[in-house]
């Protein structure tokens, strides 16, 4: 099995599928996380060719982005089957991808589902993770902030970002994390003071 070819191959899907996503959930959401999750199984003595292709595919079928997620996800693995990837390994990816969505609060069974979710995790706070913020703010018609209206982006960090950081399972991401949540933290500080018309 070529690793890398399959992974370009991967690459390739995900590019056509998700190239056009407003939301933050773009292509290079899906090639961030693939690449974390590969750098996270590498530290942690995880497969990291699991990780990575479990990270391509892990919103493919996520009901936010697709109007029938299930027809998504069986696609993406009628794909991995077509590039000649044996089943064990194919099942193995399909448990990484599985149960790696923060609202349905599941944890993945397998080490790597464990880090493709802290992956994705990871692209969600610091300076990416606030652009994405605003970025599926805006493309769902929510309001920057409005301290009487709880659907704004804003609010968003204080019900879920602020808290991904304690949500991760492996060490090397909680490592990854402590800068990217300082960093969530003094831009809230920054943009309350500014949005009173502070300096």
């Amino acid at each position: 099995m070529d690793e890398t070819k399959i992974l370009k191959e991967l690459s390739n899907y995900i590019f056509h599928l998700f190239r056009d996503d407003p939301t933050g959930h773009d292509f290079f959401h899906m090639k961030r996380v693939a690449a974390t999750a590969r750098k996270i199984a590498e530290h942690e003595g995880a497969d990291p060719f699991i990780a990575e292709a479990a990270g391509w595919i892990h919103d493919a079928g996520d009901d936010k982005l697709f109007k029938d997620p299930q027809q998504a996800s069986e696609k993406a693995f009628i794909f991995l089957h077509s590039l000649g990837i044996p089943s064990k390994t194919i099942e193995d990816i399909e448990k990484a991808y599985k149960d790696t969505s923060y609202r349905k609060g599941l944890i993945p069974s397998s080490l790597e589902g464990k880090i493709v979710q802290d992956a994705d995790r990871i692209d969600a706070i610091g300076a990416v993770g606030i652009a994405r913020t605003f970025a599926y703010g805006g493309a769902n018609g929510q309001l920057i902030y409005h301290e009487g209206e709880k659907a704004n982006s804003v609010q968003h960090f204080y019900d879920k970002l602020l808290h991904l950081k304690d949500t991760l399972h492996t060490e090397t991401a909680k490592k990854i994390a402590f800068e990217r949540h300082e960093f969530l933290e003094k831009f809230l500080e920054q943009f309350h003071l500014e949005w009173q018309g502070g300096e």
